[in-house]
């Protein structure tokens, strides 16, 4: 059966470097078009989604997934529509493809450009969200790449619904055969054959839990663009606007807690932390969030649960937040880059300097000074839908929207200049 699978999928990718090839040659006009063509048989198909959605949902809940897990599953009316309208909003994006990045004359004459192509043929592996099928299907198609998409088991159902309605009703607008592809199996072997085949796949993405992409890391042949965990810190700082700072705390942590924009740390400057942690908790405990504090944070509120060490490096994804008081923003510099991911970080102050120091200091992809870490999405960025969020550093880093599912390539003009010999 495994060799079974393979074969399968090594001719699915095949079949989209060759649709690749027929990508790269749609006018913006053309690609647009298959765009509202796909998100108007999204709506279309509604019923046949959320049909298939319920399937899931029962079968996770059987399962017994957490509460964070079945809200990522869950699709409804709303949600579905907030799908396409993603879709249709990607249309009105400016194409990056055929964007010249610069250009230059050489002294023989030679007319040299630097501009984006498509990368070509683009693998995404990723686990419980089923609009992630349509809007990196949307994404890649934009920038002109073929897409093999390979979704997880507890959103099967839905993820068959929503290729096959993509692929419909784009087909009847002009979408070239293969374009985007749904892989019909689930188990770890179509994760190795597509991890293996760096003949036909250019790059591979996968967004999920830390066991699958480092499992992909492991196995890939081609490069990889991670998204991994969004460990996300907020620090108030001693000349924070300490409303704001609760306000910016609740909505980073409980706004939407199962996300990897969330915040799962709160960092709080000593001087100010016996008046600002009692009505950062009350607000908190409002939204019904479990409160982990370290000794100083519990010398202050007695109640709060031990935090361990495992808390600092981890991705609670629930109405969970460590809390931690340091002694500056030295020790919150210091601290985050120790144990955060990379993702995305905050500062609250109205001291401008500590705010620069703390944007220029903080290793992660998204820092910022007095807003929530949930802007932290390519949505909010003007992206439109995203692929995800990386936390590389080469190619592509933080939300990844058009321009970064595209290369660059060098076209070179001349009018018959060779190369003197070698005397």
């Amino acid at each position: 059966m495994p060799d079974k699978i393979t074969e399968q999928i090594h001719e699915m990718g095949r079949q989209a470097r060759a649709a690749s090839y027929q990508l790269s040659q749609l006018s913006t006009e053309k690609k647009n078009s298959i765009l509202l063509a796909m998100a108007a048989g999204l709506r279309e198909s509604s019923a046949e989604i959320l049909s298939a959605n319920e399937k899931d949902i029962a079968a996770g809940e059987e399962k017994g997934l957490s509460s964070a897990m079945l809200d990522r599953l869950r699709l409804d009316e709303t949600r579905l529509g907030n799908i396409a309208e993603a879709l249709e909003h990607v249309a009105t994006l400016p194409d990056p493809v055929g964007q010249v990045l610069d250009a230059w004359d050489r002294p023989n004459g030679i007319k040299i450009e630097q501009l984006r192509v498509p990368i070509g043929t683009i693998g995404i592996i990723y686990e419980s969200r089923p609009n992630v099928t349509a809007d990196a299907a949307a994404l890649c198609f934009k920038t002109g790449n073929a897409t093999i998409l390979r979704g997880g088991s507890e959103a099967i159902h839905s993820n068959r619904a929503i290729a096959t309605a993509l692929q419909t009703s784009g087909a009847k607008a002009g979408l070239p055969d293969h374009s985007i592809q749904l892989v019909p199996f689930t188990d770890r072997q179509s994760v190795a054959a597509m991890a293996g085949m760096d003949q036909w796949l250019d790059l591979i993405i996968p967004r999920g839990g830390k066991g699958l992409i480092e499992t992909v890391v492991s196995l890939a042949r081609m490069p990889v663009i991670k998204h991994y965990d969004g460990i996300c810190h907020l620090f108030v700082e001693k000349n924070a606007d300490q409303e704001m700072a609760v306000a910016l705390t609740v909505d980073s942590k409980t706004q939407k807690p199962g996300v990897c924009n969330a915040l799962e740390t709160l960092l709080i400057e000593k001087s100010i932390a016996a008046d600002f942690l009692p009505k950062a908790a009350m607000a908190l405990r409002e939204k019904s969030v479990e409160l982990r504090g370290d000794e100083a944070s519990r010398a202050i509120l007695p109640d709060l649960i031990p935090a361990t060490e495992e808390d600092w490096g981890t991705e609670y994804l629930e109405k969970i937040l460590s809390i931690k008081i340091v002694d500056g923003i030295d020790e919150a510099i210091e601290h985050i880059n120790s144990y955060g991911s990379h993702h995305t970080d905050c500062i609250v102050t109205t001291d401008t300097d500590e705010a620069e120091k703390f944007l220029r200091a903080i290793d992660s992809a998204c820092v910022m000074h007095n807003c929530s870490t949930r802007f932290a999405d390519g949505g909010e960025f003007g992206f439109g839908a995203e692929i995800g969020i990386s936390t590389d550093k080469l190619h592509a880093r933080g939300p990844m929207g058009l321009r970064e599912l595209t290369s660059y390539q060098y076209r070179v003009r001349g009018e018959g200049q060779v190369k003197a010999p070698v005397s």
